[in-house]
């Protein structure tokens, strides 16, 4: 897949899946705008990759003016917009009785406002290209999960919402989603690390999907471009798994 003078913007770029998936779009000859609250984020991804053919757009995802500085920065610096990745997330978990306002509301703002927020401002800029988004949502998103049930509400809405989309902006502008597992990046061991057994979380993570291990970024990032790409020009709609089986169903003791 190439993307020669494509302009792409990728919310939450500059580590885990949303990293994998700039450096992907970069690679394949895109113009990318990495979305980054801070400046830092930019400059750690510029000293792991290289700047080249990547610009900042910088923006607090929690509000939807932030949402629009985001974007509108990357319209500035790309002059035009032809793909939009939201993959900034957040993740934490929590009891029912131990999740607070605050908690439950940034959850919310960064996972599915965000995303709702930055495809609007985006919109006219991909009508005129024809373009697509791409929301990076979750198996959590087609299924339950104990102890994260903000973080459920919120990628159960953006799959929902991405099929609201799609078939709002039908003829104009394809909206699709991922839905990864668990990936190896710094959300995972984060959550790991404030488990009371990082290890046996860390255990039970690699064991989760029946494919035997976690995702790589650049696995997910590969499912984005493809979805992306005119490869997949007549998909608008779709929630893919990236999960190496997990929500295919049960499995049995062998």
């Amino acid at each position: 897949m190439t993307f020669t003078n494509s302009k792409v913007l990728v919310t939450g770029g500059a580590g885990g899946i949303g990293a994998a998936t700039v450096a992907a779009f970069r690679n394949a000859g895109a113009q990318v705008a990495l979305g980054t609250r801070s400046r830092a984020g930019f400059d750690a991804f510029v000293a792991r990759h290289g700047d080249e053919g990547v610009i900042i757009a910088q923006g607090d995802l929690q509000t939807p003016e932030g949402c629009d500085a985001m974007v509108g920065a990357a319209l500035q610096g790309l002059g035009g917009l032809d793909i939009l990745v939201n993959a900034a997330g957040v993740y934490r978990e929590a009891a029912v009785e131990q999740v607070d306002v605050v908690h439950w509301e940034q959850t919310l703002a960064i996972n599915l406002t965000a995303p709702f927020f930055c495809t609007r401002a985006a919109l006219p800029a991909l009508r005129a290209s024809g373009g697509s988004v791409v929301n990076i949502a979750s198996d959590a998103g087609l299924m339950g999960q104990a102890m994260a049930a903000p973080y459920c509400a919120a990628k159960g809405g953006l799959v929902n919402m991405t099929r609201a989309l799609a078939l709002e902006l039908a003829g104009q502008v394809r909206v699709n989603a991922v839905c990864p597992s668990n990936v190896d990046t710094a959300m995972i061991r984060s959550a790991a690390e404030a488990s009371a057994d990082p290890a046996a979380y860390m255990a039970w993570a690699e064991s989760y999907a029946p494919q035997g291990r976690m995702a790589r970024p650049e696995e997910i990032a590969a499912a984005v471009l493809w979805l992306a790409s005119e490869n997949a020009g007549f998909i608008t709609g779709a929630a893919l798994p990236v999960d190496g089986a997990r929500t295919a169903g049960m499995t049995v003791p062998r």
